[in-house]
């Protein structure tokens, strides 16, 4: 995050240089998009931060869903400014367009677009690698500073090639609109996480392991649920029984299957399972919807 950072304001300070230049719409809006990007990152650094701490007396699941704050953070972000950028891009339209030094603008946007793609590859390499979501949000909002800034060089190129200035301020407006997609995307990201929305991949998984698990020690299940916390996943399914099966040999059966999920589910999980006898459970619960296994 500290690199983030460090990279972020450094392109801020290559990107304002450019656009002064120029006067380009195309670069001020690759400009904007990278003071979002700097706010983005020091919010991300400081939930990162908040994301490590363990679970204490007020928070007894932990801090990790501070990660879905991140990307929706940064997903507003980057909404602001893709909806500044069309309004400034018009602007300079309507206004009248006057751009000078575009060599130099065009290069130091080409460089900006190059450290932007290493260090989001890198960033989102690393978030998939260490199953942190707000490394990876990061990350794809670098690379999405990086598609502007090659979305911004076509603009400067074609510009200079055909002498029409247009180019400037259309090309502008596409890097707006990919940005916004961006935004959307992180967004979307960011509310399944908050609503508890279920992950379609890892229902498979856990139902093929508790199938193979329960199957083996002769028992079955229902009442599956499960949750993303940002960094683990939070299991809860209850096991039935049959008569006679002793309360240690039911601890024993739910511990290894316990295990044998924790095991297996990727980044981390957290199985808590609930001992019924088989007999006289619809006896005992007469409303459940049932979601055997």
């Amino acid at each position: 995050m500290r690199l983030s950072l460090a990279i972020g304001l450094g392109m801020l300070a290559m990107k304002v240089s450019a656009y002064f230049l120029t006067g380009s719409a195309a670069i001020l809006s690759d400009a904007v998009e990278s003071i979002v990007h700097v706010a983005a990152v020091c919010f991300a650094a400081y939930s990162f931060h908040l994301s490590r701490k363990p679970a204490d007396a007020s928070h007894l699941y932990g801090h990790a869903k501070i990660a879905f704050f991140s990307a929706g953070f940064e997903g507003a972000m980057i909404l602001l400014a893709a909806g500044y950028i069309l309004l400034e891009c018009l602007r300079q339209w309507i206004a009248g367009l006057k751009l000078e030094h575009l060599g130099w603008g065009t290069a130091l946007t080409a460089g900006a677009a190059v450290i932007n793609g290493v260090l989001g590859g890198y960033l989102v390499w690393i978030g998939r690698r260490q199953s942190s979501l707000i490394l990876a949000a990061n990350g794809k909002h670098v690379l999405t500073d990086c598609w502007t800034s090659g979305g911004v060089v076509v603009g400067l190129i074609l510009t200079q090639w055909t002498g029409w200035l247009p180019w400037d301020p259309i090309c502008g407006m596409a890097v707006a609109l990919n940005i916004l997609w961006s935004g959307v995307k992180l967004l979307h990201s960011a509310s399944a996480g908050l609503m508890d929305r279920a992950d379609p991949a890892v229902e498979c998984q856990l139902r093929a392991l508790l199938e193979r698990e329960t199957t083996q020690h002769g028992i079955s299940y229902h009442k599956l649920r499960h949750r993303n916390l940002g960094d683990a996943h939070w299991v809860e399914v209850h096991l039935l029984y049959p008569p006679g099966t002793s309360l240690g040999d039911a601890h024993r059966t739910a511990t290894a299957v316990e295990s044998a999920v924790e095991r297996a589910l990727r980044p981390r999980a957290h199985v808590a399972t609930h001992l019924e006898c088989k007999s006289d459970h619809d006896a005992l619960h007469p409303h459940e919807i049932e979601t055997a296994g």
